[in-house]
C-alpha cells in the first residue's frame, strides 16, 4: 500500500514539472526578445535588390512609357478653326447674283435703246428689293460700244454712280436677252416668253417712250416690273436659303459642345442668323411655308442621278414601245441641257400584267363623270414594291423612278378623284402617270409609239424639274435650268459651310479624337474651293461656280466622314479604363510595391542612423 502511494506521488511531480517546462517554453515563445532573429542582410544582397527594383523602373519610365506614349499618341492636324467658323457663320463669303440681261432693238436706233436702257436700269435699282439679285442691263451685240464719253447709271454693286459704259466688267453668261418690238397697232405692252429660248419679247405702242424731256417712262417701268416677277421666284428661294444660314440647317449638327464651348457656339450661331438676316429681306411667313414643303419633295443634289422609265400594264397590251424614239426627242434635249447642273443616265423596263398594290383600294366608277377613279388617300401605296421590280439602287446615283400605268380596258380611263389628274409626284422617289388608250390604239396594235409617248415623257420633263428644284417660273425651260443653276450653286455654298461648322465644332468639344493631315488637307481644299465659287458667283459665271462648290461639298464630306475619326467619336474613356486596367494591374503593382517597400526600408534605416548619433 505505501508502494502505491509513492507511485502515486512520483507521477505527480512529473506532472507537475513537465507543466512547468510547457509553460517556460510558452513564455519563450510569447516574448519577442527571445525570439530568434534571421540573420543580417549583406550589403551585397541589399545592393543586388536595389538595382533590379532600379532596372526594372528604369525600363519602366525610360523604354515602356515613351513607347506607349508614341503607339497611342492622337496626332490632331492644326486646323483653321476661326476660319472654318468664319464660313458657317457667313462672314467669310457675301453671295450675290448678278444677272446679265442683254437688250436689244432690231427696229431701233442706237441712241433709243440706249435711252430704254437707261431708264430701265433706274427702274430695277428703284424696284428692287433683294441684295442677292443683281439685275444689270446691256446693249446687244448688234450695237456699237459706246465711247468712254457716253455714260449710264449702274448698279449699286460699282457705287451707285455715273461710270464710263467701258469700265463695267462684262459678265461671261447671259441670262436673259430682252427683245424690245415697237408696233403702232397695240394699245398697251405685252411680253412673250418663248418656252425653249431664253429670249423674253417685249411687244409695245411707240406711245409708251415719252419725248426726252418727260419724266415718267412707262415703257422702263413695264419691263422693270417684268424682269422682277420672272425671277421673283428664285429671289423668294434663294432668300429663304439664305435667311434659314448654313449653322441652322446643318446636316452633321448632331456634335453639339457643353460648358464654355457651348456658350460661345449659341453665340457664334445668333450672330450667324442676326448676320445673314440682314442680307435678305424679309419672307411671309405663308411663303417660307411653301418653300419649306417645296424642299420635302426635292432630290439631294448629286453629280449624277439615275432614271428608270417603267411601264406596267395590267394586261397584255403594249407588248413593245418605242421608248429609244421618245426619249431621243423629248426628254433628251431637257438632259442636255442640264448636263451643266448634272449627269444623268437611263433605263428602261416593261412589265404585262401588273397588278396594284394590295393596299389600294380597287378603282370606283364615277357615272357622272364615266370614269374610274382612286382615291387621294391610294396614290401614296400606289406602287406594288413587292411585285413591281423597281430598285433604288439602280445605277451609280441617285435613282428616280418614272412609271406608265396602263389600266386594263375594264377600268379605263382611270383618273384621281376630284381632280380628275392622270399624274402625281412621290417625294424624293418618283413619279407616275396612267396612261389611258383609247379602244382603237389598242385594236390598232400592239405597239405604242413615241407619239402617243410625247405627253407622257412631257410630264416625266417637269417632274423631274421639279425634283431636282428648279422653280416654276418663269416659263422657259433655259431660264429654269439657269436658276436652278444659281440655286444650286447657294445651296452647296451654304451647306458645305456649315459641314465646315460642325467639323470645327466637333473639334473643339472632342479633345481627345485624332485629326489626320488628310482632314487638313481636305479642309484647305474645301476653303480654297468656297473662296472660288463666291467669287465665280460675283462675276456672274455661274456654271464655273457650281463646278467649285461641287469641288468643295465632296471635299467637305471627305473630311468630315474620314473613318479614322469616326470610329474615335464613339470610343468614351471607360473603354480605355477596361482596355488598360487588365493590362497594367498586374504588372504594375508588384513594381510599385516593391518601390514603396525599399524606399520605407531606406527611410528607417536612415532613422536609424541619426537616432545612433
Amino acid at each position: 500500500m505505501a508502494g502505491i502511494n509513492n507511485v502515486m506521488k512520483f507521477q505527480e511531480s512529473m506532472d507537475q514539472s513537465e507543466d512547468a517546462a510547457i509553460a517556460q517554453k510558452s513564455t519563450e515563445l510569447m516574448a519577442p526578445e527571445s525570439r530568434k532573429q534571421p540573420p543580417a542582410e549583406s550589403q551585397e544582397s541589399i545592393r543586388v535588390r536595389q538595382l533590379v527594383i532600379l532596372s526594372f523602373w528604369t525600363i519602366v519610365i525610360f523604354l515602356g512609357i515613351p513607347i506607349w506614349w508614341w503607339t497611342t499618341s492622337i496626332h490632331r492636324a492644326t486646323l483653321p478653326l476661326k476660319e472654318m467658323m468664319n464660313w458657317a457663320e457667313g462672314k467669310a463669303c457675301r453671295p450675290t447674283f448678278p444677272l446679265e440681261v442683254m437688250v436689244e432693238g432690231p427696229s431701233l436706233q442706237e441712241n433709243e435703246i440706249m435711252r430704254i436702257l437707261r431708264a430701265t436700269q433706274h427702274a430695277l435699282d428703284d424696284q428692287n428689293e433683294s441684295t442677292l439679285h443683281h439685275l444689270r442691263l446691256s446693249i446687244g451685240h448688234d450695237y456699237a460700244r459706246p465711247n468712254s464719253s457716253q455714260e449710264m447709271r449702274v448698279h449699286e454693286e460699282y457705287g451707285q454712280v455715273n461710270v464710263p459704259f467701258d469700265g463695267i466688267p462684262e459678265l461671261k453668261e447671259k441670262a436673259l436677252t430682252i427683245r424690245l418690238l415697237p408696233q403702232t397697232d397695240l394699245a398697251s405692252a405685252r411680253i412673250e416668253i418663248e418656252p425653249h429660248t431664253a429670249l423674253l419679247k417685249v411687244s409695245y405702242p411707240p406711245t409708251l417712250v415719252p419725248p426726252a424731256s418727260s419724266s415718267s417712262f412707262p415703257l422702263a417701268t413695264f419691263v422693270a416690273a417684268q424682269l422682277q416677277n420672272l425671277f421673283a421666284e428664285e429671289q423668294a428661294i434663294l432668300a429663304h436659303a439664305m435667311s434659314s444660314g448654313p449653322v441652322l440647317s446643318s446636316s452633321h449638327q448632331s456634335a453639339t459642345s457643353n460648358g464654355q464651348s457651348s456658350s460661345t457656339l449659341n453665340t457664334s450661331t445668333n450672330s450667324s442668323k442676326d448676320h445673314r438676316a440682314a442680307n435678305v429681306r424679309v419672307l411671309s411667313s405663308e411663303l417660307a411655308t411653301r418653300l419649306a414643303s417645296r424642299s420635302t419633295r426635292l432630290m439631294k443634289y448629286a453629280p449624277t442621278y439615275h432614271l428608270t422609265i417603267s411601264l406596267f400594264s395590267s394586261g397584255a397590251w403594249p407588248s413593245s414601245w418605242d421608248i429609244e424614239g421618245a426619249i431621243a426627242e423629248d426628254l433628251a434635249p431637257l438632259l442636255d441641257l442640264a448636263s451643266g447642273i448634272s449627269n444623268f443616265t437611263i433605263d428602261t423596263q416593261i412589265q404585262l400584267f401588273a397588278s396594284l398594290s394590295p393596299s389600294v383600294q380597287q378603282p370606283q366608277y364615277d357615272p357622272e363623270y364615266g370614269v374610274w377613279t382612286l382615291k387621294d388617300e391610294d396614290l401614296s401605296g400606289f406602287i406594288n414594291a413587292a411585285e413591281w421590280p423597281l430598285s433604288p439602287s439602280t445605277g451609280a446615283g441617285p435613282t428616280l423612278n418614272f412609271v406608265i400605268y396602263v389600266p386594263d380596258s375594264s377600268t379605263a380611263p382611270l383618273v384621281i378623284k376630284g381632280s380628275q389628274a392622270t399624274s402625281w409626284l412621290i417625294p424624293q422617289w418618283g413619279g407616275v402617270v396612267i396612261l389611258n388608250p383609247p379602244e382603237t390604239l389598242r385594236a390598232a396594235g400592239s405597239r405604242l409609239s413615241k407619239e402617243e409617248l410625247q405627253p407622257v415623257l412631257s410630264k416625266f420633263s417637269h417632274q423631274l424639274l421639279s425634283f431636282l428644284g428648279a422653280p416654276q417660273s418663269p416659263p422657259s425651260i433655259p431660264l429654269q435650268l439657269q436658276s436652278l443653276m444659281r440655286i444650286r450653286a447657294a445651296s452647296l455654298l451654304l451647306s458645305t459651310s456649315s459641314t465646315l461648322g460642325s467639323l470645327a465644332r466637333l473639334t473643339l468639344t472632342l479633345s481627345s479624337i485624332a485629326i489626320p493631315e488628310t482632314v487638313s488637307a481636305a479642309v484647305e481644299a474645301t476653303m480654297d474651293q468656297l473662296g472660288k465659287t463666291c467669287e465665280a458667283l460675283r462675276d456672274g459665271r455661274f456654271e464655273i461656280a457650281l463646278g467649285h462648290a461641287r469641288a468643295a461639298e465632296m471635299a467637305a464630306e471627305r473630311s468630315f466622314f474620314e473613318k479614322s475619326m469616326v470610329g474615335q467619336v464613339y470610343f468614351p474613356d471607360e473603354h480605355k479604363v477596361a482596355v488598360y486596367l487588365p493590362l497594367l494591374g498586374p504588372v504594375g503593382v508588384p513594381l510599385i510595391m516593391s518601390g514603396l517597400k525599399e524606399l520605407r526600408r531606406v527611410l528607417m534605416a536612415r532613422r536609424l542612423k541619426t537616432k545612433t548619433r
